[in-house]
């Protein structure tokens, strides 16, 4: 059976986009691993430049191949800049205080001290380039040209499977942290519709990796980032997240689940407005 010309027409349009797909993620990773590191013997100064590194990778090829759609593809960066931090704050606050108030009043959570660390606002800054970078790599230019290109159905399900990917270490924790991980990502999609630019979900994510993670110690990131509060995490793994912690809890699956259902709800008002 032979292909009409629409089939044909659609069939090309969608290797176009895989091949864009490819070339930006390969790119970007390619770039990002060739940029030298620092050679600072001071873990907070390289791990700066380790985040600004793939920052600038990604700034590069957003440009370009912004530049190359002939500025087609509308990227939302900057819109709606007080809007996005405002609810980026708030937002990221409330879904990073539920489960943890919740793990607390249950007794999953104990603390038991705290760590000193130097240099802390460097280590702060580091993990807001890192939450602009995957905000930029997966809700940036993909996401938007995926939407224009095809639709917002296609570019949620293909940026949240990214996103998921990019996380691959997860899918050896098991179900939740792997749930975790997907809802995440399509609430800070949610998010991104809702406020009109890519400001909001950054901000979530810093808050969500900088106090979850750099001050709690409850949140993974690379390893050598340190944590100010020592937590211990006991009870039903189920709960508890076991060795992933905050992460790894259904709490916060059941959290996500009622955001992303919260900004849908808000998304449809506006839309009706």
């Amino acid at each position: 059976m032979t292909l009409g010309f629409v089939e044909v027409l659609v069939l090309k349009k969608i290797a176009i986009t895989i091949i864009k797909f490819l070339g930006f993620f390969l790119g970007w990773a390619i770039l990002a691993s060739v940029l030298p590191l620092s050679s600072s013997e001071d873990p907070a100064i390289w791990r700066l430049w380790a985040e600004i590194m793939p920052l600038l990778s990604i700034i590069a090829f957003t440009l370009a191949f912004w530049l190359i759609e002939k500025k087609e593809v509308k990227l939302h960066l900057f819109d709606n800049p007080a809007k996005g931090v405002i609810l980026g704050a708030i937002t990221g606050i409330v879904w990073l205080a539920i489960p943890t108030l919740v793990m607390y009043i249950a007794k999953i959570i104990h603390f038991n001290g705290s760590n000193s660390i130097e240099r802390f606002p460097i280590w702060l800054i580091a993990v807001f380039l890192n939450a602009i970078m995957q905000e930029l790599l997966v809700r940036g230019y993909l996401y938007q040209m995926l939407k224009q290109k095809h639709n917002i159905v296609a570019a949620t399900i293909v940026t949240t499977a990214f996103f998921t990917a990019l996380h691959g270490g997860v899918f050896e924790a098991g179900v939740i942290p792997v749930l975790n991980v997907l809802t995440m990502s399509l609430l800070m999609t949610i998010v991104l519709e809702y406020s009109g630019s890519i400001i909001a979900p950054t901000i979530m994510h810093f808050v969500w990796n900088g106090i979850g993670a750099l001050v709690l110690g409850g949140v993974s990131l690379a390893d050598d980032y340190p944590n100010l509060f020592i937590l211990t995490f006991n009870g039903n793994e189920i709960l508890s997240g076991g060795i992933y912690k905050i992460e790894g809890s259904i709490i916060v699956l059941f959290v996500n689940v009622f955001l992303i259902a919260l900004f849908m709800f808000l998304k449809n008002k506006q839309r009706v407005k």
